[in-house]
């Protein structure tokens, strides 16, 4: 019976799938995709983390979905099929999104629809789901998911912070608290996004430096 499951993964390569997203190929920190949705709706720790969430459902579906038909699809129409199929998802999650909160909605506006030509997306569809089992696609889809809506909310996190001394609407410091207001603005995400990655770089150098020595 062993030959049944020769396609199942590991439980090291199911952990590294996932974790891959979270850390050594963090799509916004380490990869430095989807700028666009990053740096736009970041201006607050709510519209971060409903874009993050919206993301995690798209690639989580979509992985799967093109992970099932894999085999079914034709390499000349596979790109096509992949669009239709991501488009589908951010269909659902727009209308859901307008559903539950109308505010969120139009805060996020053109870039839900957006979701669908998102590099992470598509590039997770070809590079992975396209490749993989479903167990280890949808890992894939999470993992990455998950490391986009952290980045996101780093970034909303912080400059909700500094820019309006609140943290998803509740006030941290009071009345007399003097807001940074560039960081609510369009050149605070690039300072914000500079910040970070000058963080995740030395912090990743610095681990490296760690294990050469250890050596």
């Amino acid at each position: 019976m062993a030959h049944a499951h020769g396609n199942a993964p590991s439980p090291s390569e199911s952990m590294e799938a996932f974790l891959n997203g979270l850390w050594k190929q963090n799509p916004v920190f380490v990869q430095v995709l989807g700028m666009c949705p990053t740096l736009a709706v970041t201006n607050s720790a709510r519209n971060a983390a409903a874009m993050g969430l919206a993301t995690i459902f798209v690639l989580v579906c979509s992985n799967t979905l093109i992970s099932l038909v894999r085999k079914l699809v034709q390499k000349q129409v596979r790109i096509a099929t992949y669009i239709l199929i991501i488009a589908t998802f951010v269909t659902m999650v727009d209308y859901i999104i307008k559903a539950v909160s109308v505010d969120v909605y139009k805060a996020l506006g053109p870039f839900i629809a957006l979701i669908v030509v998102n590099c992470i997306i598509l590039g997770r569809a070809e590079a992975f789901a396209s490749k993989n089992s479903v167990g280890k696609s949808i890992l894939d889809g999470l993992g990455m998911g998950l490391g986009f809506a952290i980045a996101l909310f780093c970034l909303g996190g912080v400059r909700e912070i500094l820019g309006a001394g609140t943290l998803f609407g509740v006030s941290l410091f009071g009345p007399n608290f003097q807001p940074w207001v560039l960081f609510l603005l369009p050149s605070g995400g690039f300072f914000t996004l500079a910040g970070w990655l000058l963080i995740f770089t030395w912090w990743k150098e610095r681990k490296k430096r760690m294990a050469e020595a250890q050596q």
